[in-house]
């Protein structure tokens, strides 16, 4: 058998990793793992007792390497100075004001006081899991808490990027569950209170806007005359206003919080241009609001004229009684003033901005138009709708009619779309199970069934239809849900929980003889009486109805909207006479 002999040679190659008993009678190992700021080798040491200890860790080390990444020699960072340094020096100069004082807030606020004795690389996923916890046990929000752990994420992987870290705990750590609250978005009737409360406050198109157009309030306070072309009916949405943010006029003096302080100071410019190209967009504005900023404008002109030179001009459209532009947080309470006055539940002002994305789901508004209207970026645009518009009770029970017709062939029944038949809830709720319905039948014979889940607004319906229809008597019947569902000619969808509104229906109606001569029937050619919202839906706006026989043509026009049953009534009484000088030319029959 042949001899080993060992290698004359026995140096390791340059950079691979050495273990050697040293002379403190321990084993040591140096593996290298890149290179230092200086250009030389950046080689690691671990020692260990015994031979097999600083294998092991040796191995490790190089498997660290190879893989991960082995933390960046230097500073050794507790979680409070990384944050802090991150915090001032790596996120300050690189994001927007509004971001840089919500993670100041958690920084300061809720992660330094909690986790920054913890060395950075000690940090463990458990650790921000009991924090997590504890902050919600302490009062916190959910929102709070996920706001704290998305930062102190973004933080630890700017860490993780720069080689302070080797694994990011907070990415492994679950993050506090956050329940997306559902919001309730306002009804037209509620709509409609507050805009009638905001005409009596300063800067009424303020609220419109934001009902309206669903602008939001940073939007909507960093508008400028020069956004806002009256002629066109257009507004263009290009800047945001900023919260202010204050320091000390008086060098500390006072013993108050900056913003407190007689003398602060703004330290931050009032707006920044929008956050995305999407953000940038014109607004189509209806001739109502239109009539608004013009009287809006009148009345800005008068109190400059008034204030004289405490007015400061800087173009905004809404401005304090001085013309500086107004502060987010004094915006926000008139906001709840409103709602108080117009005595509206209690909501964000976000939630004018809900109602209005639901308004434009109702009113069949296209996906790609409602995207520019809401300033949604186009690939985000499905998630926000989702999260904006809200599937009201109209459009399910319409879904609803429309799923029936297709599977049982039965007529849906058709929800009122037109200015006069327009949806009057946007936030009612479905009809909840009961055993009784109560049913007004109106008429001598019963001609009409409208039930209701009350009994005293059966019986207010059936006083006030009497009262309008004299000859006609109504009463209630109280009927069970099974009965009301076989003989009812409406099914459950039709069970209403309210007294249901009385509206104005005009009519328009001529017959022509044939040859085209009007028939005087000693009737005016416009009249209106009052019909139940239950029966908006058989007075649509513009449709012709045409009763034709062998000696006459009838054209008869009804609808909830004055001004479209005019203009219809015109164009009816033209294809009348036309339909009654040629009979044939429409299939009628001639008489003899």
């Amino acid at each position: 058998m042949a001899k080993t002999t060992k290698p004359q040679n026995s140096r390791q190659p340059n950079g691979a990793s050495t273990i050697y008993f040293g002379k403190d009678g321990r084993w040591h190992g140096r593996v290298t793992v890149g290179v230092k700021d200086d250009g030389t080798p950046d080689r690691r040491h671990v020692g260990r007792k015994t031979r097999a200890e600083v294998t092991k860790a040796v191995r490790e080390l190089e498997k660290q390497r190879d893989s991960t990444g082995v933390r960046k020699a230097g500073q050794t960072w507790t979680v409070e100075t990384w944050l802090t340094h991150w915090v001032e020096n790596i996120a300050a100069p690189n994001v927007g004001e509004n971001t840089i004082d919500g993670y100041r807030v958690a920084v300061y606020h809720h992660l330094i006081p909690s986790l920054g004795a913890h060395r950075l690389e000690k940090l463990e996923p458990e650790h921000l899991e009991r924090f997590y916890q504890k902050m919600q046990a302490n009062g916190s929000a959910a929102g709070t808490a996920h706001q704290a752990h998305r930062t102190v994420n973004t933080a630890l992987n700017e860490a993780v990027r720069r080689r302070h870290l080797t694994i990011n705990p907070a990415s492994i750590a679950k993050a506090p569950k956050l329940e997306e609250e559902e919001v309730e978005p306002y009804s037209l009737d509620e709509v409609q209170r507050l805009l009638a409360e905001a005409t009596k406050v300063r800067n009424t198109a303020r609220w419109v806007i934001a009902l309206a157009l669903g602008l939001r309030q940073g939007e909507v306070l960093g508008l400028k005359w020069e956004d806002v072309d009256l002629v066109a009916g257009v507004i263009l949405v290009r800047r945001g206003r900023l919260r202010p943010r204050y320091q000390h006029g008086c060098g500390d003096k006072c013993g108050r919080k900056p913003g407190y302080c007689p003398q602060k100071v703004n330290i931050r410019r009032e707006t920044k241009d929008t956050k995305t190209r999407a953000g940038k967009r014109p607004v189509g504005v209806p001739e109502e609001l239109l009539r608004l900023l013009k009287r809006h404008k009148e009345e800005q002109e008068r109190e400059r004229a008034l204030t004289r030179d405490l007015w400061v001009e800087k173009g905004y459209v809404f401005t304090s009684p001085t013309g500086e532009p107004l502060n987010p947080n004094t915006d926000f309470h008139r906001w709840k003033d409103l709602l108080k006055a117009a005595k509206v539940r209690d909501g964000r002002l976000h939630d004018a901005r809900h109602t209005a994305a639901t308004v434009l789901l109702l009113l069949g508004v296209p996906d790609t138009v409602v995207d520019r209207i809401m300033g949604w970026e186009p690939g985000k645009s499905a998630r926000m709708r989702s999260r904006y518009q809200h599937l009201t009770s109209p459009v399910l029970q319409q879904t609803a009619a429309k799923v029936g017709a297709l599977i049982w062939g039965s007529t849906p029944h058709q929800f009122p779309s037109t200015p006069g038949g327009s949806v009057s809830d946007l936030s009612q709720s479905p009809v909840p199970a009961g055993p009784d319905v109560y049913v007004a039948c109106l008429g001598k014979h019963g001609e009409r069934y409208v039930p209701f889940l009350h009994n005293e607004h059966a019986q207010a319906v059936a006083s006030q239809w009497g009262a309008d229809h004299p000859g006609k008597p109504a009463h209630v019947e109280k009927w069970d849900r099974p009965q009301w569902e076989r003989l009812g000619p409406g099914g459950i969808r039709a069970i209403r929980d309210r007294i249901p509104d009385r509206r104005l229906i005009h009519h328009a109606h001529a017959v022509f003889l044939p040859g085209g001569e009007r028939l005087n029937i000693g009737r005016a050619e416009q009249w209106s009486v009052l019909a139940w919202e239950f029966e908006t839906d058989l007075y649509t706006d513009l449709p012709v109805r045409w009763h034709t026989t062998r000696r006459s043509v009838e054209a008869q026009v009804r609808g909830t909207d004055q001004d479209a049953v005019a203009a219809a009534f015109g164009e009816a009484c033209a294809q009348a006479v036309d339909r009654s000088r040629n009979p044939a030319r429409y299939g009628d029959a001639v008489g003899r």
